[in-house]
This record gives structure tokens, sequence and C-alpha cells, in this order.
């Protein structure tokens, strides 16, 4: 009866360790297959990337136009001063 039990527990238990290690290599090969990202968090990486493309492009037109007005100030500045 012992023995039975003893073998019943090894078996139960080999079986779960088999279990545990497939689902750990399903998870290893989907995360390698998806970059380790759901579809979800990519997207919502490429939005962001597009917003901060965005932002940086403003940015860059704000600062032409701050150096743009600065030349003018300049050449008021230079205009007094020669008045």
């Amino acid at each position: 009866m012992t023995g039975a039990l003893i073998v019943g527990i090894c078996i139960g238990g080999a079986i779960l360790l088999i279990a545990t290690v497939g689902l750990l290599v399903i998870g290893i090969i989907r995360a390698a297959k998806t970059g380790g990202l759901s579809k979800k968090d990519r997207q919502s990486q490429a939005e962001e990337a597009q917003m901060i493309q965005d932002i940086y492009y403003g940015l860059s037109k704000m600062e032409e136009r701050v150096e743009a007005l600065e030349t003018i100030l300049i050449e008021r500045q230079k205009k007094d001063f020669t008045s």
C-alpha cells in the first residue's frame, strides 16, 4: 500500500515537473518570438515614439523661430544704436 502511494507521488511529481518545464519552454519561445512585448505594448511604444518625434520636430522649428527673432532683435538694436 505504501509502495503504491510512493510510486503515485513520484509519477505525479514527474508529471508536474514535465508540465512546468514545458510551459517554461513555451513561454521562452513566445517571448523570443515577440521580443518579450505583447501587441498592445508594441503599439503603445510606437505611439510614444511618434509623439517624441513630433515633439522633437516642433522643438526644432521653435528653435529656428527663436533664432530668427534673435536676429531681428539684434538688427533693431544695431539700428537704434547707430541712429
